[in-house]
């Protein structure tokens, strides 16, 4: 297979590895950028951990909640450049699209396109858009939470946004718990709430990807399974948003914190977004 030299920048600047192992990474993966990804985490690089279905560059991103709390959405606009991502009428037109969305109870992308903005539909409405910068731009996610009560958080600067589910609107302050999570997810970046919110591929990827850096580093094969299973127990205490330490005090986990004001309280879900993730 010919990997060409913009399919080895496009891995490096996915990965942060070097050259020659990105290239070797992509010939040894047949040209396939997650199992390249893999290759890299395998060989023991760290990796920027992005993905190559996840090709957002500029653009603005927003979250926001209804007046009742009980519905939240985060949508993501890309742009190809910076300089347009910041202009007036880009964000004007990703928070309208927002507002659009939540007073339609909107849940996916396509759902959003013949809506109404102003004078023209959402789809025309881009269209103009694109016309006007001659740059490509696209609606690239839009995610919702339904939940008892649902928080937003936006970053300075709107590259991330989070929304957070809860399951008791009228739990001890349940408002700060609610920030604090939206903004524990953004800063921290969980893959699921909890263990059993992993998916089982993810899980094997994980228990082989500990296997083979052992085995490279010479671990004997019968301590092989016993690694993998350590490294899958790390994943979980660094990916999941409850088993996490609280970012604002490390001596506890998330789910310790949530505990602390209300032991009833339940993550019902949490959606992130971010610019070039």
């Amino acid at each position: 297979m010919n990997i060409t030299a913009a399919d080895v920048n496009k891995l490096r600047q996915m990965s942060g590895a070097g050259m020659m192992d990105c290239k070797k990474a992509l010939q040894e993966s047949e040209g396939d950028f997650d199992k390249a990804i893999d290759y890299l985490r395998k060989k023991g690089q760290k990796v920027a951990g992005k993905r190559a279905d996840r090709d957002a560059n500029q653009g603005f991103v927003v979250a926001k909640t209804v007046s009742d709390q009980t519905y939240g959405a985060v949508v993501m606009v890309n742009c190809e450049t910076d300089f347009v991502g910041k202009t007036e009428e880009f964000i004007k037109f990703s928070k309208d699209l927002l507002d659009l969305g939540l007073e339609n109870r909107i849940h996916d992308v396509a759902d959003l396109m013949p809506l109404s903005l102003g004078t023209s539909t959402v789809e025309e409405k881009l269209n103009d858009l694109l016309g006007k910068t001659g740059e490509k731009i696209q609606i690239a996610h839009y995610e919702v939470i339904e939940a008892p009560v649902v928080f937003a958080y936006n970053h300075f600067g709107n590259r991330l946004a989070t929304i957070v589910g809860l399951s008791k609107k009228d739990a001890k302050n349940v408002s700060e718990i609610g920030h604090e999570l939206a903004m524990q997810v953004a800063a921290m970046s969980p893959v699921a709430v909890d263990k059993e919110n992993v998916s089982q591929e993810v899980i094997d990827r994980e228990i082989e990807i500990g296997k083979d850096q052992a085995r490279q580093e010479g671990k004997p094969e019968e301590m092989l399974e016993k690694i993998g299973q350590g490294k899958l127990a790390k994943f979980f205490k660094e990916m999941t948003l409850l088993n996490q330490d609280f970012v604002k005090d490390t001596k506890k986990t998330v789910r310790q914190y949530i505990a602390e004001n209300d032991k009833e309280m339940v993550v019902t879900g949490f959606k992130r977004l971010q610019l070039g993730a």
